[in-house]
């Protein structure tokens, strides 16, 4: 959560915010958006998120973020908080994925599904 005390108006609150999400995506991989607190001109509640195959890698994307908020001239990092969330081995250890969506039962014969399953 960014605080933004100099804002006198959501014109200047989306400044602000603009500004940092146009900085962190310039040199990270992360998406970023706003989950929160959109009509307060002086509180921002952001939402960071990247993908890796390594939960280290995770965190220091996030870490560097962070890092980047906490250097804003016209804002103060005033919260973060970090989840990784591990899908396991090639992703196996997702649950309600594609794979549960599509339904076997729903193939003609002879037509693939989006994993590359074949109806018989």
């Amino acid at each position: 959560m960014l605080q933004i005390p100099g804002a006198r108006s959501l014109k200047d609150r989306r400044r602000v915010v603009r500004s940092f999400k146009d900085r962190v995506r310039a040199r990270l991989p992360v998406s970023v958006a706003e989950v929160g607190e959109l009509e307060r001109y002086q509180v921002a509640t952001l939402g960071l998120a990247t993908v890796s195959n390594d939960s280290a890698r995770c965190r220091e994307v996030l870490s560097q973020a962070r890092a980047v908020a906490s250097s804003l001239g016209d804002a103060l990092l005033a919260d973060a908080a970090v989840e990784v969330s591990s899908f396991g081995f090639g992703g196996r250890g997702v649950e309600g994925g594609i794979e549960q969506a599509l339904d076997a039962d729903d193939l003609q014969p002879g037509e693939d599904d989006a994993l590359g399953g074949r109806r018989r």
